[in-house]
């Protein structure tokens, strides 16, 4: 016991000695080289007092004697805030950079994806269809205009199903009336036409199989570029929450107190560096768990848009899948005007008709005829889908713990020292103390930085809420859906639903309903008698439309 307070004491006097023999040698020696370091930061030389003196007053920094005064340590204080936030702002800012331009050539390819094919289809068509298509183009120019308007703006500008219903029905009664000029049409009776679009079925499947496809690829395309737009913004908000005066006092006390010491050289050790950027990167760390979870969920996107969802596999060949769909109708159209006549009344022939040309030289006539691959344009800015894919993907993975890994990226290369030999926030020597964990929680145990853990960044914890919804929303396309404007028809739906089936949606077009041919019914638009005898009423109503369709019989060969 006597040996071991032995011990302590001359420890003690040993101690002494070295402190007072620092002292003595900084108050003797000159501080040329702090004068010289001090000015290359932009400060005023005649600020640096020639030797040690009294540093009583410092605030951060060891007391003693000293090379820097009160006045020098808050400019250094300053200082020190503006060299902690430089690396985190490099970092962020080529991250920014980095996901705007990813998302400048996303966007900027899937609008002219759109105009392309809008422009193949225009002139495919001049070529096919003539006249007859030039007469009806504003209807495809509004189709492009309404998917450019459902990509730019989604579901708050454009109901995408209901245009898409709204576009067949209309190029139904345009075409309707073209293979049957002879007839005259009211507005009310094409209304009825274009209520059973769907029933009718003269498209054949194109309709359904386009509207599966247009859905899942415009979802996944646009949310995805909304998507690679957030990053930049919550990088810039986060990266620009200010610093406690708890991190300056520490980051002073790490990168300035050595010069105060004349040691102008000297750097931290790497454990004390991650210590202090670990306290006042806290609240940015905390952000890790959610950016990696978005990051998982537009990777996961990423890999549908090179699938399923492949935008540019649905826009490049539209033109020829709208003209199949033409051609279909086209070749059943005595068979759809069969089931329009059943269901809703016999028109009644145009007596302008006879006046006009014939019916070869008046109805739709226009035959498909492909554009050779050479006619087609073969990319949309210069580039590929699956090339962005790629590209997009490796800096995606990239990014991920890019807020946890902050403090290892900044706390390396020419900002610290190896080994001992580094300033350990009092001394040349060793760091002793433990290295802790990242996160706000983890910091009530921080040696260096004194965190509040109790009041989280109000800034941050806005953009984890953000990138929560982000989230949300990228799933939701993953599946195919509009989280804004989702529908339980295509929630259920497999990858590849698209490519096969009946062609009817349940229960709509099921055979055993059809409206025309599975029991007697009412003609849609044919007058209901009133009076006394609703039977009497009916059978002359039969008995009228009997006589027109022999009538018409009758006359049809002397129009020809």
């Amino acid at each position: 016991m006597k040996a071991l307070v032995l011990l302590s004491v001359a420890y003690a006097l040993v101690s002494c000695v070295f402190s007072a023999t620092t002292a003595a040698e900084l108050k003797s020696k000159n501080c040329n080289d702090v004068r010289a370091a001090y000015s290359s930061k932009g400060f005023n030389s005649n600020d640096v007092p020639n030797k040690g003196v009294n540093g009583a007053p410092l605030k951060v920094c060891p007391q003693g004697y000293s090379c820097c005064t009160l006045e020098m340590e808050e400019k250094l204080s300053q200082q020190s805030n503006t060299e902690i936030k430089a690396p985190v702002s490099q970092l962020s800012t080529n991250l920014q950079s980095t996901f705007r331009q990813r998302y400048s050539h996303f966007d900027k390819f899937f609008r002219e994806l759109l105009k392309n094919a809008e422009s193949s289809l225009h002139n495919m068509f001049v070529r096919t269809y003539g006249m007859m298509y030039v007469q009806n183009a504003e209807l495809f120019k509004k189709f492009f205009e309404d998917l450019t308007r459902y990509y730019s703006s989604g579901s708050a500008a454009i109901n995408l199903e209901s245009m898409l219903s709204d576009f067949w029905a209309e190029l139904l009664e345009r075409m309707f009336r073209l293979v049957n000029v002879q007839y005259e049409f009211t507005d009310e009776y094409m209304g009825c036409v274009s209520r059973h679009t769907d029933q009718l079925m003269p498209f054949g499947d194109v309709p359904r199989k386009l509207r599966i496809q247009l859905t899942r690829a415009f979802v996944a395309a646009r949310t995805f570029t909304k998507g690679l737009s957030l990053m930049p913004e919550v990088v810039n908000k986060v990266s620009m929450v200010s610093t406690s005066p708890s991190c300056v006092r520490a980051a002073m006390k790490m990168l300035y107190c050595p010069y105060c010491s004349g040691q102008v050289a000297l750097k931290p050790c790497q454990n004390y560096c991650l210590n202090v950027m670990r306290g006042c990167l806290a609240n940015q760390a905390d952000l890790d768990t959610e950016w990696n979870n978005f990051l998982d969920a537009m990777l996961n996107l990423a890999d549908r848009l090179e699938g399923p969802f492949n935008f540019e596999s649905v826009m490049d060949p539209i033109d020829v899948k709208i003209s199949e769909a033409i051609m279909n109708m086209q070749e059943n159209s005595m068979q759809v005007s069969q089931k329009v006549f059943q269901g809703c009344g016999q028109p009644k022939p145009s007596m302008a008709f006879r006046t006009k040309r014939s019916i070869k030289e008046t109805a739709f006539t226009g035959r498909f005829r492909p554009y050779s691959p050479d006619a087609r344009p073969t990319t949309a800015a210069g580039t590929s889908l699956d090339r962005l894919t790629g590209d997009v993907k490796k800096r995606l993975k990239h990014a991920k713990k890019f807020w946890s890994t902050l403090p290892e990226t900044v706390c390396a290369g020419e900002r610290i020292a190896p080994g001992d030999e580094c300033w350990n926030g009092t001394a040349k020597s060793r760091y002793e103390s433990v290295v802790i964990g990242n996160g706000l929680a983890n910091q009530v145990s921080n040696p260096d930085v004194d965190v509040d853990i109790t009041k989280p960044d109000i800034v941050i914890r806005s953009q984890i809420a953000v990138l929560k919804e982000m989230t949300s929303w990228l799933k939701a396309a993953h599946s195919g859906n509009d989280i804004s404007f989702e529908t339980d028809e295509e929630a259920s739906s497999g990858d590849e639903e698209g490519e096969s089936g009946s062609g009817c949606d349940p229960p709509s077009c099921t055979t055993d309903q059809d409206i025309y041919f599975s029991t007697p019914q009412v003609p849609r638009l044919v007058p209901v008698a009133k009076g006394p005898s609703d039977a009497a009423a009916s059978r002359r109503g039969s008995l009228l439309l009997a006589l027109s369709a022999l009538l018409l019989a009758l006359l049809v060969p002397h129009w020809r």
